[in-house]
């Protein structure tokens, strides 16, 4: 199972759009959203008739104040933390890092964060069993000039990713 994942897309609606297109040219199965839509008329890129179908899991962000238009869009936007499974992995979702709590950390295979716009992958073993934490870094490339999403493969025994720089 490949799930692309993105966060802080910041209303740049070009890349995000690219972002995207690129998860459908790759026939991604799901997409993973990690905060900071900021308004509604972005997130319309991820809602169930632009998706046609690929399952769209999105927390809130510390940027994203029109809450209510965003529940409009989205209507499965939630606060952060969440968990929820995919491809028989358990995945933690959550803006901050920080905001996990220690039984997401102990209960989940892959972590996924933003907020940050640091991209980074990191193996990290709790409780006696490797985790994935992932940061896809920021979509909107408005802080370092780079758009980045990842991309999370599921498939194998553990799961892993790869980051991916989206050019225009």
């Amino acid at each position: 199972m490949k799930i692309g994942v993105l966060s802080d897309t910041h209303d740049r609606l070009p890349t995000f759009q690219r972002a995207v297109d690129l998860f459908k040219r790759l026939k991604v199965d799901a997409v993973i959203h990690a905060g900071d839509f900021v308004a509604p008329f972005a997130a319309k890129l991820l809602n169930a008739e632009a998706m046609a179908g690929t399952p769209v899991h999105a927390v809130y962000g510390n940027n994203d104040g029109e809450r209510d238009g965003l529940k409009k869009t989205l209507p499965q936007i939630a606060d952060g933390p969440m968990r929820f499974e995919l491809g028989g992995k358990i995945i933690a979702l959550a803006h901050f890092v920080e905001w996990f709590k220690p039984d997401d950390h102990a209960a989940a295979d892959v972590l996924i964060s933003g907020h940050n716009h640091e991209a980074s992958i990191e193996t990290r073993d709790v409780a006696g069993r490797p985790r994935l934490y992932l940061n896809p870094g920021e979509c909107c490339g408005w802080v370092n000039g780079r758009c980045t999403v990842a991309l999370l493969d599921l498939t194998g025994a553990a799961p892993a990713a790869e980051l991916i720089e989206v050019h225009g």
